[in-house]
């Protein structure tokens, strides 16, 4: 019987057919050292042929890291993140590091399960949503050593470097876009019962703009559901049911309000006559709508690509030119990103 293993192709096969030396196979494998386009494709096109896979683990093994970048995202039920991971995607590509991801589903004790696993392939790197973790989980990642990025979140301490916007003051943007246009009795709904901490840092910017104010929030309402489109629909009716309903909606995301929406229209209140509504994010679906959303536009793609640029050694400064020192004042930094308000038809 023949040896399965004699009959996979070998490093040594592909660089007699490319006609190189296996170090320049290994580097090209790898994608490190200095190699030109014409030898790498002659490598690339005769491993392909040949159907020869690298053996990473062995690679992983022989210098105490993978080429991969841990990626930790909240949900994959909410277009923000896969639109980060996107950008850790894109920015990766032709770099030989790939990024393994693994969903926490707003869940802490899922979170420093989920790291302790992806730091047991020593990875390159990691990156965590948000700036809230548990003592476990930081302890866990000091103690490993890789680099680290936090996205999404500037509004706290980062463990190294966080890649993101105030939250507090997106919500308190809206908030006096909102009471600019005459809105004094204000509604909030939200979703996942509370544990997307960055939603209730909106919320607590939004609430102390109003309350600076002296206008007021009359209702607030976060169902325990993750956020859908549904959900929002569902709330906006709860809420607009009320005795003495608000004058204006502030919605944790774009989903939600976006029910709002097709709430309103289907039963025929007016927006923003009868009652006014803002989102957040800035959503590309929100195109498509039959109302133009007001919202708050996030970097998303930007903060995945910031993230893995870190990681991988290439982040660039505020003029995108290469960081030649990235490590320079590393620790604790906080990349403010922005936001954009969009003013949209519904406020």
């Amino acid at each position: 019987m023949v040896d399965k293993a004699e009959m996979r192709p070998t490093m040594e096969d592909v660089a007699a057919a490319a006609g190189v030396s296996q170090m320049t196979v290994s580097r090209v494998m790898r994608g490190t050292g200095q190699t030109s386009d014409k030898v790498r494709k002659r490598v690339q096109d005769a491993a392909r042929l040949l159907g020869y896979v690298p053996n990473r683990l062995a690679t992983a093994l022989r210098d105490e890291t993978a080429p991969l970048i841990a990626v930790v995202l909240p949900t994959l039920g909410n277009r923000v993140f896969s639109e980060v991971l996107n950008g850790v995607q894109t920015t990766l590509a032709g770099s030989g590091v790939q990024p393994v991801f693994g969903v926490t589903e707003y869940s802490a004790e899922r979170e420093e399960e989920l790291v302790r696993d992806l730091l047991s392939w020593r990875p390159r790197g990691i990156i965590l949503p948000g700036l809230e973790h548990s003592q476990a989980t930081r302890a866990t990642i000091r103690a490993s050593g890789v680099r680290v990025a936090e996205v999404m979140d500037i509004d706290g301490d980062p463990i190294s470097v966080a890649f993101g916007m105030s939250q507090i003051a997106a919500g308190r943007c809206t908030a006096q876009h909102m009471l600019s246009k005459g809105y004094r009795r204000f509604g909030y709904i939200g979703s996942q019962g509370g544990k997307d901490l960055r939603a209730l840092k909106r919320l607590e910017g939004f609430r102390a703009a109003i309350r600076e104010a002296g206008a007021q929030i009359v209702t607030q309402l976060i169902r325990p559901e993750p956020s859908s489109m549904t959900v929002g629909r569902r709330a906006t009716a709860e809420v607009l049911a009320q005795a003495h309903p608000p004058q204006a909606i502030y919605y944790s995301n774009d989903d939600l309000a976006a029910g709002g929406i097709m709430h309103c229209l289907s039963e025929g209140i007016a927006i923003p006559s009868d009652v006014a509504l803002a989102g957040f994010n800035g959503l590309p679906f929100l195109e498509a709508l039959p109302v133009r959303l007001t919202t708050v536009e996030t970097p998303r793609l930007q903060m995945g690509v910031q993230a893995a640029l870190h990681l991988i050694g290439q982040e660039t400064d505020q003029d995108g030119n290469q960081d030649r020192d990235p490590e320079r004042h590393s620790t604790g930094r906080r990349v403010d990103l922005g936001f954009q308000l969009i003013d949209g038809d519904t406020c």
